[in-house]
């Protein structure tokens, strides 16, 4: 299981062989996980992905266990 690479700064076309993305817009992209990658906090599959370089972000209520991991200018929320 590959994990996703978050050393300088993540780069969604590195996985987009087995990345979905779902929805983007100017600061944020949410994907699906279609390939098993394992997440870079607990090394866990995950199952969606939320990449932003926003300063402020809103989520609804979780229904499932969530992890964060933070690039220089990107914060990523996984859940699981």
């Amino acid at each position: 299981m590959e994990q996703l690479d978050i050393s300088g700064e993540f780069d969604v076309h590195e996985y987009r062989h087995g990345l979905k993305l779902l929805r983007e817009d100017r600061e944020t992209m949410h994907l699906e996980n279609r390939d098993d990658f394992a997440c870079p906090a607990c090394g866990e599959p995950f199952e969606k992905l939320f990449v932003t370089e926003a300063r402020t972000s809103s989520f609804g209520k979780p229904t499932a266990p969530f992890c964060l991991a933070r690039t220089e200018s990107q914060l990523l929320l996984l859940t699981h």
